[in-house]
């Protein structure tokens, strides 16, 4: 079969409910909100600790918000950070500076601030935008004199709570409240949202014009950033709605935890949610019990989450005190999702956990398991409507591997990105004649289903031998009193490199590690086998929940260095 110059025979396996030759309505971002507005005027839009918007009202804050940048100078191809947390000001901007017919850059507002003086510079980002709170508006007025930054627009967090947080805030988190002078620098939303709200139509190529610079996680170097354009990212939208073919337009309900900032988060948790008429329950930041007293009293049908998630909640001592049953789709992606966890959540919600893959340069979903139909564990699924996954060779990249061999995991499809921003060198590394080489080892199975089995970079070589640690983490995760783990290799003066497994205990255990390796025996081959394991209370995980392999590895050379 055939769409949009891309073969594939579409497997007996895809779901029968889902066309991945169908049709997919490309144009710009704001079109989504747009179509929502005009069908889900009176609808609940966003509710954010019990403030809700309606669909109407998000659309003429996007319209006002739109025209005041205009009215501020933003020019086509501008390009606008994102400094936010999750509130109704990163839905309303996401759309405004596109409408205004900007390009947003999101940026992380935990980043340090030589990790936001680098994106600044790299992304040519002249104006922000932030809340007034001790804990981002500080560090971005250092920018000033520091790079090209002009404009810094803060919104306040007290005018998007309801009554009477939104008058008591003021006085109870006097604290916490930034201060910012009134001058040329600095504008206030509510100045810039003062307006007739008829902002000035802009021409866009949805094929073209970039919409997002989406900065990759830097875990192999310098961040880049990810150009995806308006057809990149409606195209990945409507994509993922496609894929829950059950779902009631206009009445779903998502929650919103994970980050805006994250392309997972801004395409499961956002414009599709936008694209489908649903409600967003936005929570600003994740805490435990906040999450499952909203799950409980809110009713929300869609969770996406990463495997961190999952796991806190089937881990929660209190959990049989609340009431999951609302939640019916779960969309897990950001980390492989191991078994246990994916059957645990499943059987304490009565939910299907499906899991999914994806980059940042792929908008970003490419993958996922199907809600009907077969869902095999371990499997990063099926490839989304219109995209094609292709394995290639570790040692030549033009030659396709045959089915059930492993080789790089490649990917075309119309959510590609159109590559990295003012960086054609890595563009030219990964990106082809529209394939994509996406740095994971993989294969596909005889009905069609991807199996990723590690990061190219991640590979341990022992002794000349590949492991993947992967594998060796999914073995551990069979032991019941396992919670969390991360397996990365060492540096080994006999072997090059040797296996260490990092691992958190359940609560009240006392697994050791001998009766962990004796567990794994069976389970592992002695060149696979840990060579050391370490227990921890506790694993580094990134800002938006995943476990930082990364950090380990920095923490384990830094060890070897003196030693060196």
């Amino acid at each position: 079969m055939q769409s949009n110059g891309i073969d594939y025979v579409v497997p007996a396996a895809y779901p029968k409910d889902v066309s991945w030759s169908g049709p997919l309505a490309i144009g710009p971002v704001w079109s989504l909100l747009d179509r929502s507005v005009a069908h889900y005027a009176d609808r609940p839009c966003l509710d954010f600790l019990d403030r809700r918007f309606t669909y109407a009202e998000i659309g003429r804050l996007v319209d006002r918000t739109a025209r005041g940048l205009q009215d501020l100078g933003l020019k086509k191809g501008d390009r606008v950070g994102l400094f936010l947390p999750n509130t109704p000001y990163s839905v309303i901007f996401l759309f405004a500076v596109m409408k205004a017919g900007g390009t947003c850059v999101n940026f992380n507002p935990l980043y340090v601030e030589h990790e936001i003086k680098h994106q600044i510079e790299d992304s040519g980002t002249e104006i922000m935008v932030t809340l007034d709170h001790v804990a981002t508006y500080p560090k971005l007025a250092r920018m000033f004199g520091q790079t090209r930054l002009r404009k810094i627009i803060v919104c306040a967090m007290a005018d998007i709570l309801p009554f009477p947080k939104n008058l008591l805030y003021p006085l109870a988190k006097r604290s916490d409240i930034a201060r910012f002078p009134r001058d040329e620098r600095h504008i206030a939303f509510r100045t810039l949202a003062a307006n007739d709200g008829a902002p000035r139509p802009v021409e866009v190529d949805p094929l073209k014009d970039v919409a997002l610079l989406q900065y990759t996680g830097g875990t192999t170097g310098t961040p880049k950033g990810a150009m995806l354009t308006h057809a990149n990212i409606v195209a990945n939208a409507e994509q993922c709605l496609s894929w829950f073919p059950t779902a009631r337009l206009g009445h779903e309900k998502v929650l919103a935890v994970l980050p805006f900032f994250h392309v997972f988060a801004l395409t499961v948790a956002e414009t599709l949610a936008i694209a489908g008429g649903c409600e967003i329950i936005l929570l600003p930041r994740f805490d435990i019990d906040q999450l499952l007293e909203t799950i409980h009293r809110k009713k929300p049908s869609m969770f996406p989450g990463v495997p961190t998630l999952y796991t806190a909640i089937n881990h929660h001592k209190d959990i049989a005190k609340y009431d999951l049953s609302s939640i019916r789709y779960c969309l897990s992606g950001g980390a492989p999702l191991p078994l246990e966890v994916k059957a645990e959540f499943e059987r304490l919600t009565g939910a299907t956990v499906c899991e999914g893959y994806g980059l940042s340069e792929t908008s970003p979903v490419a993958t996922a398991n199907p809600l009907s139909g077969l869902n095999k564990a371990g499997s990063i699924g099926l490839p989304m409507p219109q995209t094609v996954i292709e394995i290639v060779s570790l040692d030549d990249p033009d030659k396709l591997m045959p089915q059930g061999e492993r080789g790089e995991v490649c990917v075309r499809g119309p959510q590609v990105m159109a590559g990295y921003w003012n960086n054609p060198a890595e563009t030219a590394k990964v990106l082809k004649d529209g394939r994509l080489r996406t740095g994971d080892v993989g294969y596909i199975d005889e009905d069609g289903y991807i199996f990723l089995v590690d990061r190219i970079k991640d590979l341990i070589i022992a002794g000349g031998y590949n492991v993947y640690p992967r594998n060796v983490e999914e073995a551990i995760y069979h032991h019941p009193e396992v919670a969390e783990c991360v397996v990365i290799g060492v540096a080994d003066p006999y072997r090059g490199q040797t296996v260490k497994a990092f691992v958190v205990r359940r609560p009240n255990s006392a697994l050791d590690e001998a009766t962990l390796k004796t567990f794994l025996k069976d389970k592992l081959s002695p060149i696979e086998m840990p060579k050391m394991i370490e227990f921890r209370d506790s694993l580094p995980k990134t800002q938006v929940g995943k476990l930082s392999k990364k950090a380990l590895q920095d923490e384990e050379a830094a060890r070897a260095a003196p030693a060196a």
